[in-house]
């Protein structure tokens, strides 16, 4: 662009002859007129150009003609205000304004569960002891019972919580015996068993026979005995007539 514009300068032969001023201007001067004359072509293209692209793109120009006073006095086309909520005054505010609570519902009761603390009392035995003593008039090993053993009573009172019905806790709060066991009692036999002459049944050598009398009495033997026997079983011979436990008394 630069080139034409120059070419076009240089080459134009003047139509109408050139004033006495610049003929008598010397070179230098010559030369600053053209170049002058050269830059202001380039500005004013460079001007319309960019005013031929601004209107084709539909841009504003970056500057405005005239005073502030008639810039002042052009209408301002405000752009469209966003649509926005409507602020409630404070007479229809919802803070200002009570409402009932909502009536309780899942959530709320979920919320609350329910705690109790009831009292519980259990039972529980105690198991009774037992005591051996030695009976010289059993059998040596032979066992009976004399006393028999009764278990006792142990009362526990309880503090138990429960959470919306299901237990959560348990503690002792107290512990007392309130029936004593018994203690049973057993008899254990120190005898010592009698030779094979002597009958069991009796406490005394009483001999084995197919019939024992007392000496001195009106038996007929075969065998007989002397002394007080006492009667332990059973009195198979007969020696005590009176039922006392004792024979030939």
């Amino acid at each position: 662009m630069f080139a034409t514009t120059l070419i076009a300068v240089t080459m134009q032969p003047p139509q109408n002859p050139r004033p006495n001023w610049f003929r008598r201007a010397s070179p230098a001067s010559r030369a600053a007129v053209i170049l002058g004359s050269v830059a202001l072509s380039i500005l004013l293209l460079c001007c319309t150009g960019t005013a031929i692209v601004g209107a084709l793109k539909g841009e504003p120009e970056s500057t405005r003609t005239g005073t502030a006073a008639e810039q002042a006095q052009q209408p301002v086309v405000a752009a469209p205000a966003e649509p926005t909520e409507e602020t409630p005054g404070p007479a229809v505010s919802p803070v200002a304004v009570p409402s009932d609570p909502p009536p309780p519902g899942p959530s709320t009761a979920a919320a609350a569960p329910v705690v109790r603390v009831t009292t519980v009392t259990e039972k529980a035995a105690i198991r009774y002891g037992e005591r051996t003593v030695r009976d010289s008039s059993l059998a040596e090993g032979k066992r009976v019972v004399r006393t028999r053993g009764v278990n006792g009573v142990r009362t526990l009172t309880y503090e138990v919580t429960t959470t919306d019905g299901v237990r959560t806790a348990k503690k002792l709060v107290t512990s007392a015996v309130t029936k004593q066991p018994v203690t049973q009692v057993v008899a254990v036999g120190t005898k010592k068993p009698q030779s094979s002459r002597c009958d069991p049944n009796y406490s005394g050598c009483v001999p084995i026979a197919s019939d024992v009398d007392c000496a001195g009495g009106s038996g007929n033997g075969p065998a007989y005995v002397s002394g007080v026997v006492r009667v332990v079983g059973d009195d198979i011979y007969g020696l005590d007539r009176d039922n006392d436990g004792y024979g030939c008394d």
